[in-house]
Order: structure tokens, then sequence, then C-alpha cells
């Protein structure tokens, strides 16, 4: 009989430990980009590394999107650990109703707060060596390939009418996932592409075909109101010098649902594997510290907890 007590009190603290185990893993969801994308190699970089760092007991699913605007529109419908990538200015907006929001406004998108920065949309703009264009003004009179539907478009479409080029060339009626081959074919003598540094299609066009990505003079930045961005010299092939141009922030985001615990784990990892991730893939370089003023908004409790611990510089106005 002693040993059927034995047994049954063993069989009953087992299932009492499996759901124990089970709670001591927290699962976060996070909405990325489309699949194929930079920012769909780094959502699952992230996921991987946060994994590695907390020894398993943060688990991140990656899920596909088909944009930030998309990112964002879902927080009136999510609850729980959802975190999401976006631009700061689309958080804005978002509690504003302003811009792709308008008439969307959700009580929900004033909730929305930050956890820590990512790789930045920087603009390429990516020239054929053989065409002997230097700077921007001699883009004029080439065949500029755009894509369509992406910030690179909309944006460098933006820079061609800012700086007076836009009845001066010719746009390619081409989806941007052809701008290689084009290039390499002589069909376009330039494309334009707005991701992460290394993005994966200027390093394929460097190493294929030749190119020269084009620096902005500061008078160009400046025009522009977006960020000054320094691509280090090396980054692509035949590249001898730093590249000078702008880019778009980019931050992972959180609700007030999540609670303050998992979001300092999840800030805290992320910065302490920052480094490994970036021997990993180059565009990991590019995040520091600095890049928390470009946040909008908020930063959840848990993650400003991380920053001050760490002694990270975080404005009034995010706290």
């Amino acid at each position: 009989m002693s040993f059927i007590r034995s047994a049954i009190a063993a069989i009953a603290v087992s299932l009492v430990l499996v759901p124990a185990a089970g709670l001591a893993e927290t699962r976060v969801t996070l909405k990325s980009a489309k699949t194929g994308s930079s920012y769909y190699q780094m959502a699952v970089q992230l996921s991987e590394a946060v994994k590695r760092g907390s020894e398993g007991a943060l688990i991140l699913t990656v899920e596909e999107s088909q944009g930030s605007v998309q990112n964002v529109m879902e927080v009136a419908a999510r609850s729980g650990n959802y975190v999401f990538t976006t631009p700061p200015a689309l958080v804005g907006a978002a509690a504003a109703a302003t811009g792709p929001f308008k008439d969307k406004g959700n009580p929900r998108f004033a909730e929305i707060r930050a956890l820590f920065p990512i790789p930045s949309l920087t603009m390429h703009f990516v020239v054929d060596a053989d065409a002997g264009v230097s700077d921007l003004a001699g883009l004029a009179g080439k065949t500029i390939l755009l894509g369509k539907g992406s910030f690179g478009a909309t944006e460098g479409e933006k820079y061609l009418e800012l700086f007076g080029l836009k009845d001066r060339v010719t746009i390619a009626d081409a989806e941007l996932s052809n701008a290689v081959a084009a290039l390499k074919n002589g069909q376009i003598d330039a494309f334009v592409t707005a991701g992460s540094w290394p993005a994966p299609n200027v390093v394929e066009a460097a190493a294929g075909t030749g190119v020269t990505v084009l620096s902005l003079s500061e008078d160009e930045v400046a025009a522009t109101k977006r960020t000054r961005t320094l691509i280090p010299a090396g980054t692509y092939a035949g590249q001898g010098a730093d590249i000078v141009t702008t880019s778009l922030p980019v931050v992972t985001y959180a609700t007030t649902d999540m609670d303050e615990a998992t979001a300092y784990a999840l800030t805290r990892t992320f910065w302490e594997e920052r480094a490994r991730m970036a021997g990993e893939a180059a565009w990991w370089t590019g995040v520091d510290a600095g890049l928390l003023a470009s946040i909008d908004g908020k930063i959840h409790p848990g993650a400003l907890k991380y920053y001050d611990e760490a002694g990270m510089p975080v404005a009034e106005a995010n706290r």
C-alpha cells in the first residue's frame, strides 16, 4: 500500500509541475513585414536572439505582415503580448486619426508603448557604375526604377520632385524585385530602394554589376527633413567612401497589455544580444542608444526601467 501511495503522490506532483513549467515560458507575437524582406529576416533573427538570450523563457512567434500600417491597425483587435514594428510617425498618426488612419481612430492606439529601435529604413540611390553619375543632379536624362507602394518608392518620388528631377527622368514601369536584373541588362540606369543597410538588393547589384550609391549633400539632407544617416565605407563592393543619405527610424512597439516584467526582459535581452546579432548580420551595427531619440510617444514602463538601469538617455517626453 505504501508503494501505491508513493506512486499516486509522484503522479500528483508531476501534474502540478508540468503546468508550472509551462507558465515559466512567456510567448510573444511579433508582427513584422513581408516574407523575404530584410525586415522579416530581422524579425527571425530577433526571435532567435531573444530565445537564446532568455534561455527559452521568452518565445517570439514571427508573423508576416503587409506593412507598417497593418501592424498598427491590428492593435485595435489584438490583446496580450502583441509586438510590432513601424516608423514612429505612424504611431502618432494613428493616435491622431490622421494620414492612413483618417476615419479609423481607435482608443487602443493611445495604449501603444515603445520598446526599442531596430535598423532604420535607409534611402539608397543606386546607379550603374558605367553611367558616370556622381550626385543626384546627374540622374537627369536617366531611366530610374522606383517600384510601387513601398516607402522607398514614395520617398524616392518625393526626392525627385524636391530636387527638380521629376520631369527630367524616365520612371521605369517595373517592380523593385526586378531592379538588379534590369540594371544588369541595361534596361534601367538606376533604382531607388529603402531598407536597412547593407540592403540585400544593393549588395547583389554591387557584387554582380558594379554600382555607385549616391551621397546627398548636407543641403539636400536638410531639405528632405529626414534623419541624416551614414553608410560606412566598405559596406558595399567598390564603395571607397562613406555614403551620406537619409533614413526613417523604425521602432519595436507593444501595448499597455504587456506587463512590466515581460517588457523589461524583452528590452534587456534585445540590447544584450545586439552585438552578437551584429556579428551575424551587419544591419544591426547601426542600432545604438542614440536611436532612442527617434522614438515618438511613450516608452513602456518595463523598457524604461531597463534604460534607466543601463544609463541610456531617454527624453522626458517619452517617459
